[in-house]
């Protein structure tokens, strides 16, 4: 078959390899299967879930939780070489994003007839989306949500522009889904030209697949351009896709799962409440199109790829931790900032609330251009709240080294800069206390570097030298 079909299975069997992997027999879809999900993302390292034996479900009927919270995986998925550090893997992805969007041209998807996401095939009356076990992730969700790590694929009413967004999905009943695109993503501008048009709206959801197919769904690439085609130029290979026999729309040839359907004019019901990036409910239910399944192709023993959002850090907290703080970091050496040395977006701001830079102090007023920049660059603005300068002595990933910066280096009454009505959003839970019709955010920078202007006699740290820790560490590995 000419190019990738973006396996599951074969991710699955290298990262078992490394130890990244862990069965789990017999949780409930019912609040255990997220509730586990969650405990274990919170550990350090945690390994990818795979759940089997699921209450209420054959054997072979599984679920994948936490598939990118950790540097090995991660790197594996982005076919980067494994990396065991944070820091090693933001090093690794710094500008590829960048070359990743300038050659996916040449990488368009290349069209089969086979696959093994046609080894079954429901169709019509027979379709049943509540013969895969989705899960009710938390207790206040609106329902069970077959689809959170999952691949939504769309196409321009007036065009031939196919998209490919990580959009969530609630199960209405045996045959009905609620599908949540929020306005001016680019899913929700195909629905809603078709909705105005008064037409049909053709859907293929992809429950599961290879995780680099929803962690590239699930990031902002180019207006036009296809997901398949960025995917494509990360693998060096054009991605293999069948088109769905009901909507024409294309999908991976080794898909877990496939739902195919239309949105009829006008159905929307309703859907939610479900958690958002940053760990809170930010409204009550709303209302939602819902896509009349059809049709459901699926492997044998499927998989569904579960990714819920929750309080961070989450299921999918670390892989946008990872490529928010390489494009950070792009982002202050195009903006003319020299001397970086790191940059980390950290999960309990959702990598975007609270961002850590670390320079190599060179001139005075270093530190405050490097934290406005960091707070106001192009990829960095929207819902920053807390953007911190450290010296390059402290690890911007390590929060107990930022905070000890921040108690020990600077001075509240001149080192904090506020930035009044700033870009926030009405998905921010402090919008509720905010003042504005509009949604502005204040935002603080925080110089928790040395001054400048007495770097000379700063006290000295009382801690071993980076390089002694390293020559110990190295010497009493097994103590350490």
């Amino acid at each position: 078959m000419t190019g990738n079909p973006l396996d599951l299975r074969v991710w699955l069997s290298d990262i078992r390899k490394i130890g990244e992997l862990k069965d789990v027999s017999g949780a409930d879809w019912n609040l255990e299967l997220g509730a586990i999900s969650e405990l274990n993302v919170k550990k350090d390292l945690p390994p990818a879930l795979l759940f089997d034996e699921i209450a209420g479900y054959s054997k072979g009927f599984r679920v994948l939780t936490c598939s990118t919270s950790s540097p090995a995986r991660l790197s594996s998925i982005l076919r980067l070489p494994i990396q065991r550090s944070h820091k090693g893997l933001v090093d690794a992805l710094r500008g590829k994003p960048a070359q990743w969007q300038s050659e996916a041209p040449k990488f368009d998807p290349v069209v089969t007839k086979t696959g093994s996401v046609l080894e079954n095939v429901m169709r019509d009356a027979a379709a049943d989306v509540l013969a895969f076990p989705a899960p009710l992730w938390h207790e206040l969700d609106g329902g069970r949500y077959i689809g959170t790590g999952c691949s939504v694929v769309t196409r321009d009413l007036d065009s031939d522009w196919v998209n490919v967004g990580t959009y969530r999905v609630q199960v209405i009943d045996r045959n009905h889904v609620a599908l949540d695109m929020v306005p001016g993503k680019h899913g929700r501008l195909h629905y809603d030209k078709h909705k105005q048009a008064g037409k049909r709206f053709p859907v293929a959801i992809v429950l599961g697949g290879d995780p680099l197919g929803y962690l590239i769904s699930g990031i902002e690439v180019p207006f036009g351009m296809c997901e398949y085609n960025y995917i494509g130029s990360i693998l060096k290979q054009p991605v293999a896709v069948i088109r769905g026999e009901l909507s024409g729309l294309p999908f991976p040839a080794a898909s877990e799962i496939v739902l195919e359907g239309f949105v009829e004019p006008n159905d929307e019901r309703t859907e939610g409440p479900f958690g958002e990036f940053h760990g809170y409910y930010p409204g009550k239910a709303g209302t939602a199109p819902v896509v009349s399944v059809q049709r459901i192709c699926y492997r044998n023993d499927p998989i569904i790829v579960g990714s819920p959002p929750a309080k961070p850090p989450n299921d999918y907290s670390y892989s946008k931790a990872v490529m928010r703080s390489a494009l950070l970091h792009d982002a202050l050496a195009a903006a003319g900032v020299p001397d970086v040395r790191a940059v980390w977006a950290h999960e309990i701001g959702g990598a975007r609330m609270f961002n850590v830079v670390a320079i190599k102090q060179r001139y005075a007023g270093h530190a405050r251009q490097a934290g406005h920049i960091l707070s106001q660059c192009g990829v960095g603005a929207y819902m920053s709240r807390y953007s911190v300068v450290v010296d390059d002595d402290i690890d911007p990933s390590n929060l107990q080294e930022v905070m000890w910066a921040v108690a020990t280096r600077s001075d509240p009454a001149i080192d904090i800069d506020i930035i009044q009505r700033g870009m926030g959003s009405k998905n921010d839970p402090m919008y509720v206390a905010y003042p504005y019709a509009a949604p502005f955010s204040s935002k603080a920078i925080i110089d928790a570097c040395r001054p400048w202007d007495h770097l000379e006699d700063f006290p000295a740290v009382a801690e071993a030298s980076k390089a002694l820790q390293e020559k110990i560490r190295a010497k009493w590995k097994d103590l350490l």
